[in-house]
């Protein structure tokens, strides 16, 4: 288990949050939904955009899942940290500046302790993914940082992007959520294409909330319709994911 790191007294925003027709939402001092909870299934991914950001299962074998590590950059409301470890199995490190938010993850999200597989490293990113003992380590980057007024990412420029690449395992993938009303797809699109090349990027249509998941390849490869649909299957079938419907909205940038 990694040694936890301490940040220094930053001014963060207070974390909160609410209820609503059998689903519980974080909260950073605004109405901005930082992340859900199910409360009848807790261990489910309940809002669209986070279950796409688990297309990365469509570029690996499913009996290799288990053997896999998963880190998010950005904990919320631990739906994709507590997924990757609960369902999947996964060796699971979550990266978060905010030591509220892991509290409320623990006490409000059933994240569960850490362990041997599980990690939350109390951390600024952008500092924690350039430290050498995450190089090459990491099949499932899934980046999703945002402050309380989710106008745009935190963290989304060529240098950003570069480092994030070189976390990752030869056939690992980075998925990244694109959204708000102050952030430029065009701007996010050009610096992850200069750090992974225009023929690593596929992304899915924008979903009624306005979220855009886009998914970069460590190691370029265009699978077949045929190939995606027979992965897609299995991941519905492995999962309860709707990948079948990904394949609807979810193709290469740059064709």
């Amino acid at each position: 288990m990694m040694p936890r790191k301490k940040t220094p007294p930053l001014d963060l925003p207070e974390v909160n949050f609410s209820e609503y027709a059998g689903v519980r939402a974080l909260h950073l001092g605004t109405e901005w939904v930082q992340g859900t909870m199910l409360l009848d299934e807790p261990f489910a991914i309940e809002l669209e955009y986070v279950q796409r950001m688990m297309a990365w299962l469509l570029f690996v074998e499913p009996a290799s899942v288990a053997k896999r590590h998963a880190m998010q950059l950005g904990l919320g409301a631990a739906s994709l940290t507590k997924f990757c470890y609960k369902r999947l199995r996964m060796r699971s490190t979550a990266i978060e500046i905010n030591p509220q938010v892991e509290a409320a993850c623990r006490g409000w999200f059933k994240l569960p302790p850490d362990d041997a597989r599980l990690s939350v490293v109390l951390a600024d990113a952008a500092v924690e993914i350039a430290k050498p003992q995450w190089l090459g380590t990491v099949d499932a980057l899934q980046v999703d940082l945002y402050d309380h007024e989710a106008a745009a990412p935190v963290l989304d420029n060529a240098d950003f992007y570069a480092h994030c690449r070189a976390l990752l395992t030869e056939d690992g993938c980075m998925v990244v959520n694109l959204f708000g009303r102050n952030a430029s797809y065009a701007r996010s699109l050009e610096s992850m294409a200069s750090a992974f090349g225009e023929q690593a990027l596929w992304a899915f249509k924008p979903t009624r909330e306005g979220n855009t998941v886009v998914l970069a390849q460590r190691q370029t490869s265009r699978p077949t319709r045929a190939q995606l649909a027979e992965r897609a299957e299995s991941i519905h079938t492995r999962c309860d994911l709707p990948a079948a419907k990904w394949l609807k909205v979810f193709k290469p940038v740059f064709p």
